[in-house]
């Protein structure tokens, strides 16, 4: 009966949003997961971050319509009393709805396997140039073909870790291993904790590691304020080398990109060999450790030095192209500071996110995440998807006067840069009460 329901109003559901004390609203029902954190596929991460609120859109984007069923055993008997959806969530939902009926989040093409021929096929010319060819040009292409390899392998593992790409778990789960621990050196497991936090707190710049960059890049002034991030736990110190290296940051960006790789594979170590629960630690160490024996055998059967010096550099520049790409998406798009909160989910994606506008011809180049703002709406949706959902996705936020950004290669960096230059130049303003150094006020001031 109707009047034998219990409720909670919002303002006491926002109290259980601590760990070991962790409550959730999903369609006007109340759950209690505090114990539920270290099981969650998802990790623990977005849990946290989403607790005393209602997440019913983010629990509709991340999870398959077989997820419901385990929802009961964690209900606490209460029931959201000032429950209310907004407009924009009632038309996001219906659009989930539809295209799940329609059978969309199932049809994934053939995207996997001929991925995952391609890189091994690519890998193959690698080992041949390597190996059987003694010209330098060859081992340059060489070298190319691998930067190549390893971005279309990231993809493979991007696209396993939103959805079920083999015809099994356990056939996914060697495809996200193969594809990013042992083939770039980059673990799925570091990329899961790191990439579901983005997800849900998209541009958050206190929440959203994607934009933790300092001491090297700031995306706004705001992180001129010193601010704890909520994701690693520590504050984002603007010290004197901070303000140096970003004063300059629309100089270093593309530089950077290109030795980017450096501080994934060290993030990697990091969170492996640290104290934090880690899923699959042992798998995830071994994968990585045959990364290091193949890739460090490979380079050294080169001739010389030079050569090999030549071979990482012009792989880790291929390679940078993407390292590019994911910072085009979000870096020049709106920031906040704080979590999305219920019904403004949506919202925070949209603005959060930019797309990429290219030929179809392209699309495997991009691997599907030119269509940010889709993949972000609907991360379960297969990359065959994006394109075709796109035009709908457009009028939904026509209808509600929500922001659709879609640029070119060429304009999302122009974007890019621009907005580092903003920051850089506000970074160098002389009246901004941070701690100085003599070289940074020489330079700054005189040259």
């Amino acid at each position: 009966m109707e009047g034998e329901r219990k409720y909670i109003t919002a303002e006491e559901l926002k109290e259980h949003n601590k760990p070991g004390d962790l409550w959730i609203s999903i369609q006007g029902k109340v759950y209690n997961v505090s114990g539920w954190g270290k099981e969650h596929p998802g990790g623990e991460i977005p849990l946290l971050n989403m607790a005393g609120q209602d997440v019913t859109d983010a629990f509709i984007a991340y999870h398959p319509g077989t997820a419901w069923q385990y929802l009961d055993k964690f209900f606490t008997g209460y029931y959201l009393k000032d429950f209310k959806v907004s407009d924009v969530s009632k038309d996001y939902r219906k659009l989930y709805s539809e295209f799940a009926k329609n059978g969309m989040f199932e049809k994934k093409g053939h995207v996997a396997f001929c991925s995952l021929a391609s890189v091994a096929l690519m890998f193959l010319l690698v080992l041949y140039g390597v190996l059987r060819c003694d010209s330098v040009w060859a081992h340059l292409g060489s070298a190319m073909l691998l930067g190549m390899l390893w971005i279309q392998s990231a993809y493979v593992g991007h696209d396993s870790g939103h959805y079920q790409v083999m015809s099994s778990r356990g056939y996914n789960k060697l495809a996200q291993l193969l594809s990013g621990n042992c083939l770039t050196g980059i673990s799925i497991a570091w990329w899961k904790w790191t990439h579901n936090a983005h997800h849900i707190a998209c541009n958050s710049l206190d929440y959203d590691p994607d934009l933790q960059h300092i001491p090297v890049f700031a995306v706004s002034s705001r992180l001129f304020n010193s601010i704890t991030s909520y994701f690693y736990g520590r504050t984002l110190k603007f010290d004197p080398l901070a303000r140096f290296l970003i004063s300059y940051q629309h100089w270093t960006f593309y530089p950077v990109m290109i030795v980017a790789r450096i501080n994934l594979y060290v993030q990697t170590f990091l969170l492996l060999f640290s104290k934090r629960q880690v899923a699959d630690r042992a798998l995830n160490i071994m994968g990585i450790l045959v990364f290091w024996t193949w890739f460090p055998l490979l380079v050294s059967c080169l001739p010389n030095w030079s050569e090999r010096f030549m071979f990482v550099a012009a792989s880790f520049t291929v390679t940078s192209v993407q390292h590019i790409q994911f910072c085009l998406n979000h870096f020049s798009a709106d920031v906040y500071v704080g979590l999305p909160e219920a019904n403004d989910w949506f919202q925070k994606q949209t603005s959060g996110t930019l797309d990429i506008s290219c030929s179809s011809y392209m699309d495997w180049f991009f691997g599907g995440l030119q269509f940010q703002l889709e993949h972000h709406l609907f991360p379960r949706l297969p990359r065959t998807q994006l394109r075709k959902v796109s035009p709908i996705v457009k009028d939904l936020c026509k209808k509600h006067n929500l922001p659709y950004r879609s640029l070119s290669f060429f304009e999302a960096n122009k974007s890019t840069i621009r907005t580092l230059r903003t920051a850089a130049l506000q970074a160098r303003d002389l009246t901004n009460p941070v701690p100085k150094n003599l070289l940074w006020e020489a330079v700054n001031t005189h040259g």
